[in-house]
């Protein structure tokens, strides 16, 4: 069992850091502020999710799972509401999507 434990623990890890330079990268690489701020949201929290469920596989049932556990909460709780509220204040102050520009 600690074998298979070890595997998903290691894939989550691994998977985690994978989205998260993922979405660094397209910080990077993509051309307007909506795509940008589209590629460091899914990958920051997806990123995110999976290195928190691999370290949760490892800690075990302890004070530490649930202090991880709260973290994921507050994790899902406001990384899309940041994410919404950058983009809706964009939109607000002017800043049209690229693919608008044109109109």
């Amino acid at each position: 069992m600690s074998v298979v434990l070890d595997i998903a623990t290691a894939l989550c890890l691994i998977g985690g850091a994978a989205f998260i330079i993922i979405g660094g990268i397209g910080l990077i690489r993509l051309p307007d502020f909506f795509t940008r701020l589209h590629a460091a949201g899914c990958g920051e929290t997806l990123g995110a999710w999976l290195v928190l469920l691999g370290l949760l596989f490892q800690s075990g049932w302890s004070l530490n799972s649930v202090k991880l556990i709260m973290i994921f909460v507050l994790l899902v709780l406001t990384g899309p509401t940041a994410t919404h509220a950058l983009a809706k204040s964009a939109l607000h102050g002017g800043l049209k999507p690229k693919h608008l520009e044109r109109d």
